[in-house]
């Protein structure tokens, strides 16, 4: 597989076997991504992959705090904040994608909150990372970690695997930097959900499309 075709492949999925990934193949696609490239090698990053008890133990944490009221507390702004124009109109029309895949109406609130809480039963898949950097670190260090993050998903997609990039899981996160080890200096910017993919489960089936290359970008000569 090349780099175009696992860009191509690669998706949000949310929908998973209950199958669990070699960790010799796990290690090995971490060891891969640390090549990834970052501002003045300072490699931002610290990542701790949750599988097994583990994982069913922070899942459950999230899971109380939701269900008990607590308000979210992320360290850094969501990425959803703020929308407005295209990007509003973009982030609705994949809510409705997604609704629509579940044959659930935007008038069912319900429904829709029950969806959202998969978020943190990490839509079901096996293993689960949190990606941290330290509190005192800026926009420039988030790029860093964007671009390892996307390094992983595409190494993931080549070795046959399916994930869910997600900022809900930087959402609820007292229990998770204790139960997970995340350094006191560090806060979680975002988490990822992947395993093998349930490909016949209806909420994987939808596409959201991009947008036209003349409205993202321009070429001066």
């Amino acid at each position: 597989m090349n780099v175009c075709d696992a860009i191509k492949q690669r998706r949000s999925v949310r929908a998973y076997q209950d199958k669990p990934v070699a960790p010799e193949l796990l290690e090995k696609i971490f060891l891969q991504a640390q090549d990834s490239p970052s501002n003045c090698n300072t490699q931002p990053w610290h990542v701790v992959v949750v599988s097994g008890e583990a994982r069913d133990k922070i899942e459950k944490a999230m899971i109380s705090d939701i269900m008990a009221g607590k308000a979210p507390t992320p360290h850094f702004t969501p990425g959803d904040q703020g929308l407005k124009d295209e990007y509003r109109k973009r982030q609705i029309a994949c809510a409705i994608s997604l609704y629509d895949s579940m044959d659930i109406k935007y008038e069912e609130k319900q429904k829709r909150q029950e969806l959202m809480v998969k978020n943190w039963q990490f839509f079901g898949a096996p293993h689960a990372a949190f990606f941290s950097m330290p509190k005192t670190m800026s926009e420039i260090n988030a790029v860093d970690m964007g671009i390892y993050l996307q390094t992983i998903m595409l190494l993931l997609t080549e070795n046959g695997l399916a994930s869910c990039p997600q900022g809900a899981l930087a959402m609820y996160t007292e229990a998770v930097h204790e139960m997970a080890n995340i350094p006191e200096e560090n806060a979680i910017m975002f988490g990822l959900s992947f395993g093998y993919a349930k490909e016949d489960a209806p909420i994987n089936s939808f596409d959201v499309g991009r947008e036209e290359l003349s409205k993202t970008v321009e070429f001066l000569s």
